[in-house]
C-alpha cells in the first residue's frame, strides 16, 4: 500500500447521522472516565460551581447562547435548488 492509499484509509469516512464510530468513541471515553474514579470529585466540583454566583452566571450565559443557536431554523430549509 503506497502512502496515498494509506492516507486515504486513515481518513474518517462520513457515516452520516448515527455515526457509529463517534458513538463508540464517546462510550469508550465515558467508561474510561468512570473507571478513573473521578466521578465523585467532578460532581463535587460541579456542585461548588453552581453555588458560586459568578461561575453560575457564566454557565447560565453559556447555556443561553447554546440554546439560542439551537432555536434558529436551518437556512437550508428555505434554500431553493
Amino acid at each position: 500500500m503506497d502512502q496515498k492509499q494509506k492516507d486515504k484509509s486513515t481518513q474518517q469516512r462520513n457515516e452520516g447521522e448515527g455515526n457509529r464510530t463517534a458513538a463508540r468513541e464517546y462510550n469508550e471515553a465515558q467508561q474510561r472516565f468512570v473507571k478513573s474514579g473521578q466521578v465523585d470529585k467532578k460532581a463535587r466540583e460541579a456542585a461548588h460551581d453552581i453555588d458560586d454566583k459568578k461561575i453560575r452566571s457564566e454557565l447560565e450565559h453559556a447555556e443561553a447562547v447554546g440554546k439560542s443557536h439551537a432555536a434558529k431554523e436551518d437556512p437550508e430549509v428555505k434554500r431553493r435548488y
